[in-house]
C-alpha cells in the first residue's frame, strides 16, 4: 500500500469523525517521518465504539471484510479487491483504562504522533512500538525496523533482533 492511500484513507476517515491509529510497518516509518520499505498493507488501531462507522466508510471506498478462517471479531482484514489490504485491530478500555476487548493494547500505547508524506497521524507510541516490534522471532524487515526505531530514539536492541 503507498503513502498517498495510506494518508487518503487517514483523513477520509478523520473527516467523517473516525479516528484511527497507524500501527505495523506504516507507523514505524511515521514515527522516523519518513517512508524505508514497501509496505504489502496497512495495519490499523480501532476503538470498539468506532468500529461500525469505520466499516461503513471503509465500505464506501470499496473495503470488504475478507473471510479467510484466521479473523476474529476484534482483528480482521479489510480488502478493496486491487490488492490493498487493511488489517484491523480494535480495541476497548473500561473506565479505569484496563482493555476491555480485543486488541490488548497497553493503556498510553496509542499516544505516538508521526508523519507519512508530511501528514501528522496518530500511531503507538515509539515505545511501544519497539516493544511489539521485538516481542517475537523477526523477519528480515522486522529487524530493520527494530534497527531504525533503534537509531532513532536510542532503544536498546535485545540480543534476538541484532
Amino acid at each position: 500500500m503507498d503513502a498517498e492511500t495510506v494518508v487518503g484513507m487517514y483523513e477520509y476517515l478523520a473527516e467523517r469523525g473516525v479516528r484511527i491509529w497507524i500501527d505495523g510497518g506504516w507507523c514505524v516509518d511515521a514515527l522516523l517521518g519518513r517512508q524505508t520499505r514497501e509496505h504489502p498493507d496497512l495495519d490499523v488501531a480501532l476503538d470498539r465504539k468506532d468500529e461500525e462507522e469505520f466499516a461503513e466508510h471503509m465500505k464506501g471506498l470499496g473495503y470488504t471484510r475478507r473471510r479467510d478462517g484466521d479473523d476474529t471479531a476484534w482483528n480482521y482484514v479489510l480488502t478493496d479487491g486491487r490488492g490493498r489490504h487493511v488489517d484491523v485491530h480494535v480495541f476497548e478500555y473500561d473506565e479505569s483504562g484496563k482493555n476491555a476487548y480485543g486488541i490488548a493494547y497497553p493503556y498510553g500505547s496509542l499516544t505516538g504522533q508521526g508523519r507519512i508524506n508530511g501528514h501528522a497521524v496518530d500511531c503507538v507510541a515509539p515505545e511501544w512500538m519497539f516493544a511489539f516490534k521485538t516481542a517475537y522471532a523477526p523477519e528480515e524487515r522486522d529487524l530493520k525496523d527494530v534497527h531504525a526505531l533503534s537509531e532513532k530514539f536510542g532503544f536498546e536492541i535485545p540480543p534476538t533482533h541484532r
